[in-house]
């Protein structure tokens, strides 16, 4: 799976792009990046790696056909998301039950939609290309030479969007979700973390 966007469409995270600044300039550009999509529907097109266990009950839901596959059901998810549903995003991918990544892109408004299951047993990585273009993949080895340090691993149950707030997590939305810059000898250029809500002992 891999996804490539300019920055016309998307703006890079600010911690992406200053772990990228600690490495010598990446050469490939992001042409070189062939990119893969599995699902298209009403200039809406999804990338989707791995399954979802509810994906019966899901069709449902949506008013679906039985046959429908998690890509095409995501991009009706989005849409209804997008044009009236009364709820935020994270409760669209909180009732997503497996293991799961997707790219969610509408060409029509420039959006893009991106989240992984809760525990990251799907990998997804992201990084900004030599040319400014923000790039996400289930194969590190596939950023490594384009990206450089500015590679991180995509963070387990949050979802980037353009539309609805950046980074969040929608296991924890009103956690914040913060960044911690990686040293100089590690390989990838910051670690994506979910603040947790403190816990105070009860007083006698």
């Amino acid at each position: 799976m891999l996804g490539v966007f300019s920055s016309s469409i998307v703006t890079a995270p600010d911690e992406l792009a200053a772990a990228g600044s600690r490495t010598p300039s990446p050469k490939t550009t992001a042409s070189l990046l062939v990119d893969r999509v599995f699902a298209s529907k009403d200039e809406i097109f999804c990338l989707f790696e791995g399954a979802l266990d509810n994906l019966p009950s899901l069709r449902q839901q949506y008013g679906l056909a039985k046959n429908l596959n998690e890509a095409l059901l995501l991009i009706e998810a989005y849409k209804a998301l997008r044009d009236r549903a009364p709820y935020p995003a994270s409760h669209v991918v909180g009732h997503l039950s497996g293991d799961f990544a997707f790219i969610v892109y509408d060409h029509a408004t420039s959006t893009v939609f991106v989240a992984t299951d809760q525990k990251g047993k799907i990998p997804l990585y992201w990084g900004i290309t030599a040319d400014g273009f923000l790039a996400f993949a289930d194969d590190s080895d596939l950023l490594r030479g384009s990206c450089g340090k500015s590679i991180a691993t995509f963070p387990e149950g949050c979802f980037f969007s353009t539309r609805w707030g950046d980074l969040k997590s929608y296991e924890h939305p009103k956690n914040k979700v913060t960044c911690v810059p990686a040293t100089e000898e590690e390989i990838w250029g910051a670690t994506f973390l979910v603040e947790r809500a403190p816990v105070f002992a009860a007083m006698k």
